[in-house]
C-alpha cells in the first residue's frame, strides 16, 4: 500500500497577526514551536520512508519536527508551496472584505473561482497539488511518505481526494496548524482518505483555530 501523510505547518506569525501569508516566508510563533513539539511526539513511533516539504520556513521547521526521531533528509518541493495571494499577501483578514469585496466574496462563497490580482488562481492550486501529490505517490509506490504543506494547498488536494471536484472546497474545511491527514493510494493511484485534519496531538490550549478571530472572516 502506498501511503502519504499530509501535515499542515505549525502556527506562524501570519496566523497570529491574522494576515494573508501566502508566499510570505514567516517564522513560527511561540505557540507554533510548542505545536511542533507535540507533533514530533506523534510521529515518534510512526514508520515512514521519506519526508518532503514546501520550501517556506514555517513548513521546513514543521518537517524537522516530524523528523526529530528519524534520520531522513528533508527534500524541499516548491509544488507544495501555499497559494500565491498576489495583492492579498500581507493584508489583514479584517481588511480584505473592504479592499477587495468581489474577490473576498469569491473566497467566502465560491472559493474555486478565487484569483487575486497578481496571484495564483485557485484552479491552478488544485491542479498543482493534485499533480504533485499523485506524482509523489507514483514515485514512492509501496512506501510511506510525509508531505508538509499549507492550509489552502492541502485543502485543495483533500477536495480532490474526497470529492474529485474543486467546487467542494468548502466541504473539506480548514485544518488546524500541524493537523495530519492520511491518504492511501491504490494501484491506479486513486486516493482514499483514511483520516483528515486530525489534530488530536494538540491540547486545546495549543490549537490555533480555537482562538483565532480569522475563523470569523472565513468558513471553518
Amino acid at each position: 500500500m502506498t501511503r502519504i501523510y499530509l501535515v499542515r505547518h505549525a502556527e506562524a506569525i501570519g496566523n497570529i497577526q491574522e494576515f494573508f501569508q501566502g508566499h510570505i516566508d514567516t517564522e513560527l510563533s511561540e505557540k507554533g514551536k510548542k505545536q511542533i513539539a507535540a507533533l514530533a511526539e506523534r510521529f515518534k513511533d510512526i514508520s515512514f520512508d521519506k519526508i518532503i516539504s514546501s520550501p517556506l520556513k514555517r513548513a521546513i521547521a514543521t518537517a524537522e519536527a516530524v523528523n526529530k526521531y528519524h534520520s531522513f533528509e528533508i527534500y524541499a518541493d516548491k509544488r507544495l508551496i501555499e497559494i500565491d495571494g498576489g495583492v492579498w499577501e500581507g493584508v489583514k483578514w479584517t481588511e480584505l472584505e473592504k479592499l477587495y469585496p468581489d474577490d473576498y466574496d469569491k473566497w467566502k462563497n465560491r472559493m474555486w473561482e478565487f484569483h487575486s490580482k497578481d496571484g495564483e488562481s485557485m484552479t491552478c492550486v488544485y491542479e498543482r497539488m493534485r499533480s504533485a501529490v499523485t506524482d509523489i505517490a507514483a514515485e514512492n509506490a509501496g512506501k510511506t511518505t510525509v508531505l508538509v504543506s499549507h492550509g489552502c494547498a492541502l485543502r485543495n488536494f483533500l477536495a480532490y481526494a474526497e470529492f474529485g471536484d474543486i467546487t467542494h472546497l468548502a466541504d473539506v474545511g480548514w485544518s488546524d496548524n500541524t493537523a495530519v491527514s492520511l491518504i492511501e493510494f491504490d494501484n491506479t493511484l486513486t486516493p482514499h482518505i483514511v483520516f483528515k485534519n486530525d489534530s488530536t496531538h494538540l491540547p486545546r490550549e495549543l490549537s490555533t483555530l480555537a482562538f483565532s478571530r480569522w475563523c470569523k472572516y472565513d468558513e471553518k
